[in-house]
């Protein structure tokens, strides 16, 4: 993110958030967040919810018929699916091992804190009286959080192609920028990353058609398992079909 001002206190930061939403600015503050997703919710209740901790909607149920905790759960596969998909596009001849240090990178607490920066999620939080007080609005797991449950929203509002464009809007620039070495830490955060998610693999089965109207099929598979298959006009469009019907099927998933 540009602005590399230090964070405000919490309690300068909460009295902040909590003016702009007694003002009901918490609404422009919504969709703020929505256009740096880069969608138009058709129901935005949805990412009402994403930007609701539960401590908020144990305090004032009336006004949080849920929290953010599903919608997370539901982001942390569209994220998975969609920054190997990205890694996948950007280092064509890189192996296994390569590919998983650096969606390491990208899906760890640092990364997502640095898309919940340029998302300007912590000011649009709705949180209870005590998490604020306590600095949440700039606590990483919380904020990282967040950051998943706003991807599922995007999901569940707009399907798969919306989900990869805005994992492409957050994480798109770092893609070439995330670390590949082995150091200490990287190698611990791949052993965490291992037991969660397996890095896809992408296989071309077959091309049809004649040579001005090809037709090309690819599949994705996870532990030698194939979970999807994709077709489209060019490699590149097959794969990326098949990354579309993954993300449905580790979202259906649990």
């Amino acid at each position: 993110m540009s602005d590399t001002s230090e964070p405000k206190p919490p309690a300068e930061a909460e009295a902040e958030a909590a003016r702009a939403h007694a003002s009901g600015d918490w609404e422009a503050m919504r969709r703020g967040v929505a256009e740096r997703l880069g969608h138009d919710f058709a129901q935005p209740e949805l990412l009402r919810d994403a930007l609701t901790h539960r401590s908020f909607r144990n305090e004032r149920p009336n006004e949080a018929p849920a929290d953010n905790e599903r919608l997370e759960f539901l982001g942390d596969a569209v994220l998975g699916a969609g920054v190997a998909y990205l890694l996948h596009q950007a280092f064509p001849e890189a192996r296994e091992g390569e590919l998983t240090r650096r969606r390491a990178e990208l899906v760890s607490e640092g990364g997502l804190l640095t898309a919940a920066e340029d998302l300007a999620l912590g000011a649009a939080l709705r949180l209870g009286k005590g998490e604020a007080r306590s600095g949440g609005r700039q606590k990483p797991r919380l904020l990282a959080s967040a950051v998943e449950a706003c991807l599922g929203a995007v999901y569940l509002d707009g399907g798969p192609d919306a989900a990869l464009e805005a994992v492409r809007r957050l994480f798109g620039e770092r893609v070439h920028t995330a670390s590949a070495r082995r150091d200490a830490k990287s190698r611990r955060q791949e052993i965490v990353q291992g037991r969660q998610r397996t890095t896809p693999r992408y296989v071309h089965l077959a091309a049809r058609g004649p040579d001005h109207a090809r037709i090309f099929e690819a599949a994705v598979e996870v532990d030698g398992e194939e979970i999807a298959r994709g077709e489209g006009r060019s490699k590149a469009d097959a794969e990326r079909a098949a990354a579309i019907a993954a993300l449905e099927h580790l979202s259906g998933e649990g």
